[in-house]
Order: structure tokens, then sequence, then C-alpha cells
């Protein structure tokens, strides 16, 4: 269960690096920078999300095997 938890936090430190490195201002307009920071944090959690349930599921199969 703990592994769960560590899995999570990593995928959600690792995400952030990544989407830093986007310049997500350019994709919306000017002064919206309020809009691109929201869209960014839903991005980051749904990505780390995504990552985290493919790594513990990878795990638990893997453990069965």
């Amino acid at each position: 269960m703990n592994y769960k938890l560590i899995v999570y936090i990593l995928s959600v430190l690792t995400t952030t690096f990544a989407m830093s490195s986007l310049d997500l201002n350019k994709i919306f307009k000017q002064g919206k920078v309020v809009e691109a920071n929201i869209f960014a944090l839903i991005m980051i959690l749904a990505i780390s999300q995504l990552v985290s349930t493919f790594i513990i599921d990878f795990l638990e199969v893997s453990r069965i095997l």
C-alpha cells in the first residue's frame, strides 16, 4: 500500500518537471495567465494519474507472474 503513494508522488513530480519546459502562455490569449496555469495543473494531475496507474498495474501484474 505504501508503494502506491510513493509512485503517485514521484509521477506528479516527474510530470511537473516535464510540463515546466512547455510554454503554455503561447497557446492561450495574451493576459490569460491564470487560465494557462489552471490548464497546466489539470494536465499535470491527469498525466500523472495515467502514468502512476500504469506503473502500479504493471507492478501488480509482474508480482502475479
